[in-house]
């Protein structure tokens, strides 16, 4: 995976700095993380009770990375996301950057940290994208990521519009039984059946389309508001 701050790092050591092409994503103000403090609730902050049962270990399509997540559509969503990571922004079985899912430490530096205990939520390259984190994404992987959370209908938070900000994550916000979750995870599910208007591994729209602009638009403006 090459990042921001490794491409800089690289340029800066060679004496030559290159300008892309349209500027750089301005990281969300990084502030200093929270110390660790341990959740002791039975239920994650978006609303999942925890119960480790209900976890299970998932493959990431397309590649040899695997996720521990909760069964049903919470796990069929949150593939989606991995799947579409892998595919156009960073490879996730490379061992650079990592990847997390449910987690039985209950150490949290936030409170949206806790929705990995329910597995509800994935960390994608965590190493390189930490909480509170300096580094941000290139404006075509963030264009990206704006395109997945319309694929997931409003049912799914990024962690680049957290505070604090932590852009390898995202975690399911709609509660459990949620009619548009369900929706959602029927529709995205490659393990059911060939997707028709949501975009599949290898076989994607174009997030630079008016009609999918408009959508991450409405999502974007709904979640500030």
């Amino acid at each position: 995976m090459i990042s921001r701050r490794s491409l800089l790092r690289a340029a800066a050591g060679t004496g030559v700095l290159a300008v892309a092409a349209g500027p750089l994503t301005t990281p969300a103000s990084a502030g200093t993380p929270g110390a660790a403090r341990e959740w002791t609730g039975d239920v994650s902050a978006n609303g999942w009770r925890i119960d480790p049962a209900a976890v299970a270990v998932h493959r990431v399509e397309g590649s040899a990375a695997s996720l521990a997540l909760r069964r049903g559509p919470a796990a069929a969503v949150l593939l989606h996301v991995a799947r579409r990571w892998h595919y156009e922004i960073a490879p996730l079985d490379t061992g650079e950057g990592g990847v997390t899912g449910h987690t039985p430490r209950r150490a949290v530096g936030a409170d949206f940290e806790s929705n990995h205990f329910s597995g509800t939520a994935v960390a994608l390259h965590p190493t390189a994208y930490p909480l509170s984190g300096s580094e941000g994404l290139w404006p075509h992987q963030e264009a990206i990521v704006r395109d997945v959370l319309a694929d997931c209908d409003g049912t799914v938070v990024w962690g680049g519009d957290l505070t604090p900000v932590k852009v390898s994550h995202f975690h399911i916000a709609a509660r459990p039984g949620d009619r548009a979750l369900v929706r959602a995870a029927a529709r995205l599910d490659t393990s059911r059946h060939t997707m028709s208007r949501a975009q599949t591994a290898g076989t994607v729209a174009d997030p630079a389309s008016p009609s999918r602009l408009a959508e991450a638009r409405r999502l974007r403006r709904g979640r500030s508001g």
